[in-house]
């Protein structure tokens, strides 16, 4: 029997992963599922309210119930959520069910980023700057752990940054581009990768 396909984005808030996860959806007919996305549609509120109602605990155990969820689901690319992997329950249901993409970018790249956002409660310091940092130190080890591909972003577009995701993906036979040759070539339209990010391939062990 078919091994379902599902492929999961992880990384720090402002890393792209809703965003690529939306565009590698829609050029290989995958379902798109972003996890906050689900549980605010559950809870009816906001991500920042269930912080503000619930603490970060709190916030951190429904997650999980949905990344548990969410994970069982077959074909579909989830974005998840920056903080998912501070749970080893998280990282083992990410790792043993599906295909793990690491999308990895710097603090100081993720500040300019995010600079603007005003959403992410973890980031309504009067340093958002340091706070990032302190979390990329505590997170990347975490992140590296449960990936099996890690993507040094840069600042490439969407778009390029997206076609180098689906590439690896395809090399090591995780996609068959046979299967949405039609939806990812208009897709694709507008130019291949040109530089700007770095993938390395991590075949990781439990």
């Amino acid at each position: 029997m078919e091994k379902p396909c599902r492929i999961f984005l992880i990384g720090l808030m402002g890393a792209g992963k809703t965003t690529v996860a939306r565009s590698l959806a829609q050029r290989t007919g995958l379902e798109f599922v972003d996890s906050d996305h689900e549980i605010e549609r559950e809870q009816g509120c906001s991500i920042a309210a269930l912080f503000a109602r619930d603490g970060e605990a709190g916030f951190r155990e429904v997650e999980a119930r949905a990344i548990d969820a969410l994970t069982q689901r077959g074909g579909l690319i989830l974005a998840t959520g920056g903080g998912v992997v501070l749970r080893e329950d998280n990282r083992r249901a990410l790792h043993d069910r599906g295909v793990v993409v690491y999308l990895r970018a710097s603090a100081d790249e993720l500040a300019h980023r995010t600079r603007n956002d005003r959403s992410r409660p973890l980031l309504q310091t009067g340093d958002p700057r340091a706070k990032l940092r302190e979390l990329f130190r505590q997170r990347d080890p975490l992140y590296r752990e449960t990936a099996h591909f890690i993507i040094d972003t840069g600042r490439p577009s969407v778009a390029m940054l997206a076609n180098l995701v689906l590439t690896q993906l395809e090399l090591a036979g995780v996609l068959d581009p046979a299967a949405y040759v039609t939806g990812a070539a208009s897709a694709g339209a507008s130019g291949g990768y040109s530089g700007g990010a770095h993938t390395r391939t991590r075949r990781s062990e439990r």
